[in-house]
């Protein structure tokens, strides 16, 4: 199996470092092309792949092209790509860029889109990944393992749906950030030193996100069991209706589904 990455960025990057750690592919299978002569260096360092600053030749042999370079460049990416050969698959990673328009744009029919998210960095990561209809099975497979080096990988069949995973999975990492920040500075509000503030909120969000996956209940049921009558923490969620916590969240998503829509 030989894999071409159009693009050699932090997304780039994650998904060679996960195909190398889960013995996907060797280094010698793996071409990366990029534009920027410093990205090119470190990852020839880093990882021992071939670079090039050259699409076409990256992409000659190749089983399987992933698009990993920004929307703003994919113009020239085209122009480099036309037509791939029938049975090379072409994976986008791209925000946005429908499959029928990459079809057009590349010529070509074997096209995956994915979207990934920024967690894959740390082979953690959810990809939600579709395939036009001319993908065959073997090809799925291929794009379900090396999608899957990153972290877990859902493929379905509506296309409808990534945007919709954008806005949730893509994003969302934005969002559980930014209540890391605040939930942190909460607790140094009230007294507590930030580095033990830190270290509290962190294990609890990860205990939290353990238990729902591990124990397999609803999270209103898991917080329901934090919840004592008339304690500490009815009180906080109070606040946090209060002040339309889940409408916020609620629209943040709605809007970032929109922004997805329309790139």
């Amino acid at each position: 199996m030989r894999i071409s990455f159009i693009g050699g960025g932090a997304m780039g990057e994650a998904i060679i470092r996960g195909i190398l750690a889960k013995g996907v592919a060797t280094p010698q299978d793996m071409v990366v092309s990029d534009i920027s002569q410093t990205r090119r260096e470190l990852l020839t360092n880093e990882y021992g792949i071939e670079t090039l600053d050259d699409n076409r030749q990256a992409a000659k042999g190749a089983d399987l092209i992933v698009l990993a370079v920004k929307p703003q460049n994919l113009a020239r990416v085209v122009q480099d790509l036309k037509a791939p050969s029938p049975e090379q698959l072409v994976v986008s990673i791209l925000a946005g860029g429908t499959l029928a328009k990459l079809c057009q744009d590349f010529n070509h029919l074997s096209v995956v889109r994915a979207a990934p998210n920024m967690p894959a960095q740390i082979g953690q990561g959810i990809t939600v990944w579709t395939a036009t209809a001319d993908t065959n099975e073997r090809q799925k497979e291929l794009a379900r393992t090396v999608l899957g080096a990153v972290g877990k990988e859902i493929y379905v069949t509506e296309e409808k749906y990534l945007d919709m995973a954008t806005a949730l999975g893509g994003s969302g990492a934005a969002y559980v950030f930014l209540f890391i920040e605040a939930f942190i500075d909460a607790g140094v509000h009230v007294g507590l030193p930030r580095d033990l503030s830190q270290q509290v909120v962190t294990q609890t969000i990860l205990g939290s996100t353990s238990s729902v996956e591990m124990m397999g209940k609803h999270p209103a049921v898991l917080k329901n069991m934090v919840t004592s009558p008339g304690g500490t923490t009815t009180e906080a969620l109070f606040q946090l209706e209060k002040g339309a916590f889940r409408a916020l969240l609620y629209e943040a998503v709605a809007a970032a589904h929109s922004k997805a829509q329309r790139l």
